[in-house]
């Protein structure tokens, strides 16, 4: 019976799962600079989408319910059509029938892109900067035990 790499994986699995939990919690407590600045970036994001969706609902539910054929006859669902705009999942509310449903729509659109992008970066910096944190720690941690 083969003993190759195998029994190797779980081991390399486990010690990835260890070390993201240990990261969620620094992003959560703020552990350091580096999880505060991801934890200030994910809040401002976070924060922010509730105000445009907010807002969004709003605009749409304006534009929309008197519009003819329309699904949209009630905030409820102007804010499920938002939400579904800014999750970048469509929803199978028609699209918006107003010219100005339309301009929102479209701003929703660029927005929840823009949101994805941000994130991507975000989590890049991120890594990369604990990268070097770990790389820096390394030697330190080396000494202390030799």
């Amino acid at each position: 019976m083969p003993t190759g790499p195998a029994p190797i994986i779980p081991g390399v699995v486990a010690r990835s799962l260890r070390l993201a939990f240990v990261d969620i919690r620094g992003v959560i407590g703020a552990a350091t600079p580096t999880h505060a600045h991801l934890r200030e970036r994910l809040v401002a994001v976070t924060v922010i989408s509730l105000g445009v969706n907010l807002a969004g609902s709003v605009a749409i539910y304006l534009f929309e319910h008197h519009a003819k054929g329309t699904d949209i006859h009630g905030w409820g669902d102007a804010l499920f059509f938002t939400t579904a705009q800014l999750l970048t999942v469509s929803s199978s509310v028609a699209n918006p029938l107003s010219a100005g449903g339309r301009v929102v729509d479209l701003i929703l659109e660029l927005y929840a892109i823009t949101v994805v992008a941000t994130l991507a970066g975000s989590f890049g910096a991120f890594f990369h900067r604990r990268g070097h944190e770990r790389d820096a720690a390394l030697p330190a941690a080396q000494g202390q035990t030799g």
